[in-house]
């Protein structure tokens, strides 16, 4: 593993954006985080293609002597559609099968499976009404902030 400095691991990092994936397949990064998205008609064929595309990373992170962990990585199978064929698929990372989740939060964005954004909302009214109950006990009459201060807040 290269320990460098942030510029030159950019370089490194960005050749990964000069592999050919497969026309299905996007790749999108930020920071240290690596999405892979592939799209397909059938699962079986999408778990194909996904397990192909890893393979050309995991070939890539080995010749830059980067590693990818894959306890630190998930997979998730995103449709709106009713599938009668099988919904679980095995994708592997470094010979390892990766763990399957119904939500995967990305860039602070909680993504569900049925692609809709329920699981982000519902986190964030439950993050807001807890700051509510914070602020109505802070803005108690007999010892805490006067109205003006709450207003400002």
């Amino acid at each position: 593993m290269y320990y460098c400095g942030p510029g030159f691991g950019n370089q490194i990092y960005n050749s990964i954006f000069k592999l050919e994936f497969t026309r299905h397949t996007k790749i999108i990064a930020f920071a240290d985080d690596l999405t892979i998205l592939t799209k397909r008609q059938s699962i079986s064929e999408a778990e194909n293609y996904m397990n192909l595309e890893l393979r050309k990373i995991s070939d890539w992170a080995q010749r830059n002597k980067i590693i990818f962990k894959e306890n630190k990585s998930k997979v998730m199978l995103m449709s709106r559609r009713k599938r009668k064929e099988k919904k679980e698929v095995e994708i592997y990372l470094n010979i390892k099968i990766l763990e399957k989740g119904k939500k995967i939060i990305y860039l602070g964005i909680i993504f569900g499976n049925k692609v809709t954004f329920r699981n982000h909302v519902n986190y964030v009214e439950e993050k807001c009404s807890k700051l509510i109950f914070t602020l109505f006990g802070i803005g108690n009459i007999d010892m805490g902030l006067k109205n003006t201060a709450l207003k400002t807040i």
